[in-house]
C-alpha cells in the first residue's frame, strides 16, 4: 500500500490512550513508507496522526472542506493540504488517493466514513482493505454489530471479511496486506441468475 486514509476524531478525548494511539499510527506508516491521507485537520486524533507521521518523515495529505477551513481548524504544515467545497468531495477524493483505510477511535464523521468505505467495496466502486484499529475496546459494540448484520442476513456472507479488526498496528497492518477483494454485490446477483 502507498497510501493509508486514515479517519479518526478531531476531538481529544480524557483518556490519552487515544491520542497516543493515534500518534504511533501516523509515526508507524511513515516508518514503512505508507504515505497518510486524512481530514486535513490540526486538532485532536487528527492533528496527531498527521504530526507524528511529519515528525517521522511521512508523506501526509489533508484534504479539508472549505468550511472547515474557515473555521481554522486546516492543519497548515502538511506535505499536501487540498481544500474542496463537499463532504462527498473530500470521502471522494480520499477513495482516489488512497489504497487502503484505516479507522481510529471517533465520532459520527468518523463513522460516516467508515460505513462509506464498506458500502463502496460492498458495491465495487473500490476494492481496498479496510481497517478498524480497536483501541481499548473503543469498537468492541460496533464490532458485534457488524457481526449482528451478517447474521440476521443484512451483510452476505461474501462482505463479513470486509471489516479487518485488529487491537495492534502491525497485526492491523498485516491483516490488510493479506486482505482479499470482495466480490461486489452486482457480480454475485450477476453469478445468481
Amino acid at each position: 500500500m502507498k497510501r493509508i486514509a486514515v479517519y479518526c476524531g478531531s476531538a481529544s478525548p480524557a483518556d490519552p490512550v487515544y491520542i497516543e494511539a493515534a500518534r504511533a499510527l501516523g509515526r508507524s506508516l511513515a516508518e514503512r513508507g505508507i504515505g497518510v491521507v486524512y481530514g486535513g485537520g490540526r486538532m485532536g486524533l487528527m492533528g496527531a496522526v498527521a504530526d507524528a507521521a511529519l515528525e517521522a518523515g511521512g508523506e501526509v495529505i489533508g484534504v479539508i472542506p472549505t468550511l472547515l477551513v474557515n473555521a481554522e481548524v486546516a492543519h497548515r504544515g502538511l506535505t499536501c493540504l487540498e481544500v474542496c467545497e463537499t463532504m462527498h468531495e473530500r470521502k471522494a477524493r480520499f477513495t482516489e488517493l488512497a489504497d487502503g483505510f484505516i479507522n481510529l477511535p471517533g465520532g459520527t464523521g468518523t463513522m460516516d466514513e467508515l460505513w462509506e468505505a464498506m458500502s463502496w467495496a460492498q458495491l465495487g466502486y473500490h476494492a481496498d482493505p479496510i481497517g478498524l484499529l480497536n483501541i481499548a475496546g473503543y469498537y468492541d459494540k460496533l464490532i458485534e454489530f457488524w457481526a449482528h448484520m451478517g447474521s440476521v442476513g443484512f451483510v452476505r456472507p461474501q462482505h463479513q471479511s470486509l471489516l479487518l479488526v485488529d487491537s495492534t498496528i502491525d497485526g492491523l497492518l498485516a491483516k490488510m496486506a493479506a486482505a482479499q477483494p470482495v466480490v461486489p454485490i452486482a457480480q454475485l446477483r450477476r453469478e445468481q441468475l
